[in-house]
């Protein structure tokens, strides 16, 4: 069962695949070799890796848990990048190098801002919910004696 990442769906799964492994990579690499120059901002570099990693993991899933999952995940990806976006412009010390929240995700093309909007958008649009409703009745058991 996977209507998560069936239609528009699989350009999402896509662009957040992508996004965990460059976030997860950029962060070990900063944390990994100056971890003292702005250890906030990259330990939240790899909060977003984790939260990218979890929202593929679930859209490619499916299922109503996983949607319910990576709906939460999403939830708090779009606080994280707003709120770092905006501290980024406030307090720049904080974030000294470029994450992939920083600055609204600027060093991304700004797509760190719209990911988690569009995600929300998938996972609560009528029609990727009439997919799963479609899914579970073809997945669920049928009733004992028929």
């Amino acid at each position: 069962m996977r209507e998560l990442s069936t239609g528009p769906g699989r350009v999402l799964v896509a662009v957040y695949a992508v996004f965990a492994v460059a976030a997860t990579g950029r962060s070990l690499v900063q944390l990994g070799t100056d971890a003292g120059r702005a250890p906030l901002a990259y330990s939240l570099s790899l909060l977003a890796a984790v939260l990218y990693l979890v929202a593929t993991t679930c859209l490619l899933r499916g299922g109503e848990v996983a949607r319910r999952v990576a709906l939460v995940t999403v939830l708090v990806e779009a606080t994280g990048v707003l709120v770092v976006g905006t501290l980024s412009y406030l307090v720049g010390d904080w974030f000294p190098d470029k994450t992939v929240w920083s600055h609204y995700g600027q060093g991304y093309g700004f797509l760190p801002l719209v990911l988690p909007f569009l995600g929300l958008w998938w996972l609560l649009h009528p029609g990727a919910r009439a997919a799963r409703s479609a899914g579970d009745e073809q997945t669920s058991c049928p009733p004992p004696g028929t």
